[in-house]
């Protein structure tokens, strides 16, 4: 190679470096410049999609792009989690996801194709929701005794739905089954919708889902509510008991959902979505709306997201080993 090509070759090289380096900060400044994706996990209709769309419409407002929500559901969240653990760092592929996905599927599966903490960077944790147990309205059941009873008295056995294996459903109806010591067999599902589906059309006894979906069914007499799981009553359904109220002490069971990027995302890109959502979350008609389906407003840091994460894992794969849940 002769000087004048090596020094051509070390001056491209070099510029090539600056390029790498000052990408991401010049990323950081214009963002975002074009429409964002936000990945949910679940098929379209349950709780952690239909808190997703709200946010989208939040950030499309506040960001003056289109940000879209993109459901990819199945293997109880790992194929919509793998496709944004894959995406470019870039801030345009999001994920919105739940509890289950989260920090109870990490323990669930033998593998995961990404780490659960590594592979992420948390944006912001955006809300809470108890659970609320349903039976199809067309049921004999009209309380956790009666549900006890049919239990003891079912040759087959009865069955729970969930939306999806590792998820706040599949785990709360597995404690529930060790606070109650009756046998349930666990049939899993690709989401709320399919997993409501199933209960309406009887193929299912009961189920454990978020209040904002099943209180419709509830109020339109489609479904009956049988406890719900937080320590309080819901306002959302004040006449339905808690599970202490209704005779099962100390058991309490919801999810929560947040925000994520791909690992090695610009902090200030984090920041910027951060503090957009934040405020969002802030606006009273968002926080109304949010309140009107049974859900708790949280918001916060992406640190105290990161913190929160650490905590739920920690106390999730206590509850799956003593449960023995497994994603068979």
């Amino acid at each position: 190679m002769g000087s004048c090509t090596y020094k051509w070759f070390s001056v491209l090289l070099a510029g090539l470096g600056l390029f790498i380096l000052t990408a991401p900060l010049s990323n950081a400044q214009t963002y975002p410049d074009r429409p964002i994706k936000l990945v949910v996990p679940y098929a379209p209709g349950g709780g952690t999609d239909v808190t997703a769309r709200l946010i989208a419409k939040t950030l499309t407002s506040s960001f003056g792009q289109p940000v879209s929500v993109e459901n990819k559901a199945g293997a109880g969240g790992i194929i919509g989690q793998e496709s944004v653990a894959r995406a470019l760092p870039d801030g345009y592929t999001l994920l919105f996801s739940a509890a289950g996905p989260l920090t109870i599927t990490p323990f669930t599966y033998p593998s995961l194709p990404y780490d659960p903490v590594k592979s992420f960077e948390p944006i912001i944790l955006v809300s809470s929701q108890p659970l609320v147990l349903v039976v199809n309205a067309d049921s004999k059941i009209y309380s956790l005794a009666d549900l006890l009873k049919a239990s003891l008295e079912s040759k087959k056995g009865l069955t729970y739905g969930s939306f999806g294996n590792g998820s706040a459903a599949h785990l709360a109806g597995e404690s529930f089954k060790m606070a109650t010591k009756i046998e349930m067999t666990h049939i899993p599902y690709k989401g709320t919708s399919p997993a409501l589906t199933a209960l309406l059309g009887g193929d299912i006894d009961m189920l454990f889902d978020t209040l904002s979906t099943s209180a419709p069914f509830i109020k339109s007499g489609k479904l009956r509510a049988l406890a719900v799981t937080s320590k309080n009553r819901s306002a959302l359904l004040p006449d339905v008991p808690t599970m202490a109220q209704a005779g099962i002490s100390g058991f309490e069971a919801g999810t929560w959902y947040g925000m994520l990027a791909p690992a090695g995302t610009n902090p200030k890109i984090i920041q910027q979505i951060n503090r957009a959502v934040n405020i969002g979350l802030k606006n009273k008609d968002i926080a109304d709306v949010l309140t009107s389906e049974g859900s708790v407003v949280i918001g916060g840091t992406p640190e105290q997201f990161k913190n929160f994460i650490a905590t739920e894992l920690k106390k999730n794969e206590v509850v799956v080993k003593a449960a023995g849940i497994t994603s068979n």
